[in-house]
Order: structure tokens, then C-alpha cells, then sequence
């Protein structure tokens, strides 16, 4: 060998995975195939094969082998809102039985102590109930920042455990003295939230296919920032290449605040602001009207659709299936941990496939007869693949994905692993195996494969150790609420 010269690496070898003989492969792609008996490779961090029953090459070999009979396996699922700091705030009674604006005021207070610690903790327990519950992919809006708190607390802690990750760059500039809602002491100054947005995105934003942390612009919502401040986002975010994220149209308070402010509905505003397009979506949009349902889906603007949350906070039930049938890209969300007290997406998805088949209750009249109150809605209003879809494939679609959401070659390696054999599917998985999956009792993941590693296997976390985790949490949560 001449001097100087060196021989060439060889590329390194990527390790691979291979789900056995599943009973069913949801793939959830443009045919919406459900395989019996398939099996899937994975490469990396990317799958590589999916081979319907008794197509798997008998030479096939991998690094790892899951014996995958007796199991579905769905695309990860997506998550497109969340607040993971109101973990440490679960079922805090003072705020129990109150409506959104209600609930607001008696836990900015609490939350106003928030620490580095707590961020970290709180959000690694939000995520570890989002993986156990086959989540692979979430948002997180955070909009506080007290006594130092940095978004890059929930980035850290992301990667730690493991979760693909897009993190909301939150903020509230309007105070109690404006105008706004939330107290003068935890807003920032408009030049310090677009500086510190423009930070971390800077920073931490990663463009490539199968990015593992994206960052979003996201102030919180019309009744806590300016329109000044909403426009300036907007046009920050699109001239770095990320995204849009807000609250709209969360409860009749909501509605009447932009009304009384603006004197528009919260779809006219946000269309005022900048804030309609392929690149925004808006969280709740329980009150979003026929004109704001038309607007979105002329414009591609998305909605994260809170089942759960909306019914805990008593703000209605959005209007999806129209949304849907319109055009409007839908994805599902847990909402804040304080006022969904949970964060099993699967089981989201049940309550919004639920919820969308009772409707709004309307009021009619027999002729010459009593008055008499049914539903617009009805049983085939959302069937369990809609709303699979909802948490599949659009859940990517509104975080503007096209790497994760089903299952093809190509694309990302997030997979949820379910065992049909449990206690809650018995006698449901046997007669149709992916509906039981929402129309059964919510059931944890066997395994969920984020980029190609099992960060949860035969239903445990592999990243974190849940019990110190959970002691921690528990005591940060008594601390944050006794202070």
C-alpha cells in the first residue's frame, strides 16, 4: 500500500429487526391493507420489507426476531397535542369541576413554580404513558417559563427516553392588565419569546427525513398573545422552514373572547393573523363553524382533535366527521395531562370513535306533536379504521410528515405491537382483530418500535426506569402544589 493511503471503511452494518407471522399488519397505506399472517423487516431505522403470508423468503434472517403471532401491529401512533408539565397537576380538586377559562385561573398560580426539574420529570412520565400506549410520535406545546425553564428541558428529556419529538416553542405575551388571561408574572416580552424562538430552532430543528426532534412556533392562544406577536411567529416560522401551533376555538368563552376582542370568529382572526395553511394547525376547534371549516380545508390547515379533554373541561364535541368529510386534515391529541388526567392515545382514540357517533344533541318537532330531541350523528358516524386513521395517518399529515404514519417500505420503523390474547380483547380480537383494538378496552402496547428500536418490550419501558421516575414525579407534584 503507498504511503499516505488508507483502505476505505466499509459502510457500517445497520441492525436489523424482523416482526414474524403477525395474526394482522394494519399498514394503514394508501389501500388500507390489513395483512393476515404478514411479516415485516426492519433496517436501521427504516422498514425495509412487509411480505403478506407465506411470502417471507425462507432464507430471511435478522439481528432480532419477535414472534409476532397472537399480535397486531399498527403503525406508531401519533400524538399532535399535549402539555406534559400538567402531569404534576393531575386531579388537582380545586380544579376539577371547572370550565376551561376557570380551570386556567386556578392553575397558573400552581404552575407558576415550575422548574428545569419538573419540566424534565413530567415530561418524561407523559411520554412513557404515550409509549406504553403505542404512541411513537408527540407534540408538546410548553408555554410557561418560569424560575429558568427552557424548552431545551423537554428536548432533553425526549431523547433520553426515546420518543420522536416535536417540540412547541409556546408563549403567552398578554397579561391580566391587557387585557389577557393568564397573570401579568408569567408572560414574557414579545422580543424575548421571537429571540428564544428563533434559538431553538435554530439549534435544535432537524429538516431531514426521519427527524427525530423537530421544533414548532406556537404561542398559546388569542387570549394570551397580541396579534403582533401571532403574525411575527408566523412569518419567523416560515422563513426558518418549521411549523405553526396554537389553540382556537376551544369553548364558547373562546368564541365570545374573539368576538368581544377582535370582532371576528377565532377561524376570521387567525385567517387575519396569517395563521390558515398547509403549515399551521390548531388544537380543540370544538366551535369552528361552517365558514372556519370551509377556510381550513381550502388551505390545508389542520386541527388536533382532544376528545377526552374537550368532554373533561364540558367545551363540546368538534365537529370531525364534517371536518373530515370537507377535506380538513384531522389528527388526534391527549391534550394537557391536568385536564385529560391521562395519556393513553389508543384510548383517546376510543373516546373520540365514541364520541363522534353521539354528536350534538338537536332538538326537533313531530307535527302537531311534543317537541323531541335525537342526535345528527349515529353509530356509522366514525367506524374504529376512521378513527385509526385519525391517529395514524393524520396525525403525520398535521405535523406535515410524510415519514411516519403507516406502514410501507421506506418508511420510518415506528411500530406498535399489541397481544390480542388479553384479558380486555377476549372475544373481540377474534372476530375482527383491529376494531377490537378501539372498540375493546384499552389495552398497553407488547412492544413499540420508535426509528427501529423497541423502547418498550412485553410491556415494559426500556429507556427509563418507571418506578424512581414515578417516586420523583410524585414528589416534585406535592411540592409544586403545597408551594
Amino acid at each position: 500500500m503507498m504511503a499516505g493511503m488508507s483502505m476505505p471503511h466499509s459502510p457500517p452494518t445497520l441492525p436489523t429487526l424482523l416482526i414474524r407471522e403477525a395474526d394482522v399488519i394494519a399498514t394503514m397505506d394508501d389501500q388500507r391493507r390489513e395483512l393476515r399472517g404478514a411479516s415485516l423487516l426492519v433496517r436501521g431505522a427504516v422498514i425495509e420489507s412487509i411480505w403478506p403470508a407465506g411470502e417471507m423468503p425462507p432464507n430471511a434472517r435478522a439481528d432480532e426476531v419477535i414472534d409476532a403471532r397472537g399480535h397486531a401491529v399498527l403503525p406508531g401512533l401519533v400524538n399532535t397535542h399535549h402539555h406534559m408539565y400538567q402531569s404534576l397537576t393531575r386531579a388537582v380538586p380545586a380544579a376539577q369541576n371547572a370550565e376551561l377559562f376557570g380551570w386556567l385561573r386556578v392553575l397558573y398560580p400552581i404552575w407558576a413554580g415550575l422548574t428545569p426539574e419538573m419540566v424534565q420529570v413530567s415530561t418524561q412520565v407523559a411520554m412513557a404513558e404515550l409509549l406504553l400506549s403505542g404512541c411513537t410520535t408527540s407534540s408538546d406545546h410548553l408555554y410557561l417559563y418560569p424560575n429558568g425553564v427552557r424548552l431545551d428541558d423537554s428536548i432533553e428529556a425526549a431523547a433520553a427516553i426515546g420518543m420522536r419529538f416535536h417540540a412547541a416553542r409556546g408563549s403567552m405575551s398578554v397579561g391580566e392588565s391587557d387585557g389577557g388571561l393568564p397573570p401579568d408574572t408569567l408572560v414574557e416580552r414579545e422580543e424575548v419569546i421571537l429571540a428564544d424562538t428563533q434559538r431553538v430552532i435554530e439549534t435544535h430543528h432537524d429538516h431531514g427525513r426521519y427527524a427525530m426532534l423537530r421544533v414548532v412556533a406556537a404561542p398559546c392562544s388569542p387570549f394570551s398573545v397580541s396579534p403582533d406577536l401571532m403574525r411575527e411567529s408566523a412569518s419567523l416560522a416560515r422563513s426558518l422552514g418549521t411549523r405553526l401551533h396554537t389553540h382556537l376555538a376551544e369553548n364558547d368563552h373562546d368564541i365570545a373572547y374573539s368576538r368581544a376582542k377582535f370582532n371576528m370568529t377565532p377561524a376570521e382572526y387567525a385567517e387575519s393573523v396569517g395563521w390558515l395553511g398547509d403549515d399551521v394547525w390548531h388544537a380543540h376547534c370544538v366551535k369552528l363553524d361552517a365558514h372556519g371549516i370551509g377556510r381550513f380545508a381550502a388551505t390545508g390547515t389542520g386541527v388536533a382533535h382532544c376528545p377526552c379533554s374537550n368532554m373533561r373541561l364540558a367545551s363540546g364535541i368538534a365537529p370531525i366527521r364534517r371536518m373530515l368529510d370537507a377535506g380538513v386534515p384531522v389528527g388526534l391529541g391527549v391534550d394537557g395531562s391536568a385536564s385529560n388526567d391521562g395519556a393513553h392515545l389508543l384510548a383517546e382514540a376510543r373516546q373520540g370513535l365514541l364520541l363522534a357517533r353521539v354528536g350534538r344533541a338537536v332538538e326537533g318537532a313531530l307535527p302537531g306533536g311534543p317537541p323531541t330531541f335525537g342526535c345528527d350523528h349515529g353509530p356509522a358516524e366514525m367506524t374504529a379504521r376512521d378513527m385509526l386513521a385519525v391517529a395514524t395517518r393524520g396525525g403525520a399529515t398535521v405535523l406535515g410528515r410524510d415519514d411516519i404514519g403507516h406502514l410501507a417500505p421506506g418508511m420510518a420503523a415506528d411500530l406498535a405491537v399489541f397481544d390480542l390474547r388479553s384479558l380486555g380483547l377476549a372475544g373481540g380480537a377474534v372476530h375482527d382483530p383491529v376494531g377490537a383494538l378501539l372498540l375493546c378496552a384499552p389495552t398497553v402496547a407488547a412492544f413499540t418500535i420508535v426509528n427501529g428500536r423497541a423502547v418498550v418490550r412485553e410491556g415494559r419501558l426500556t429507556t427509563v426506569d418507571l418506578g424512581p421516575l414515578v417516586e420523583q414525579h410524585n414528589r416534585l407534584a406535592t411540592k409544586l402544589v403545597r408551594a
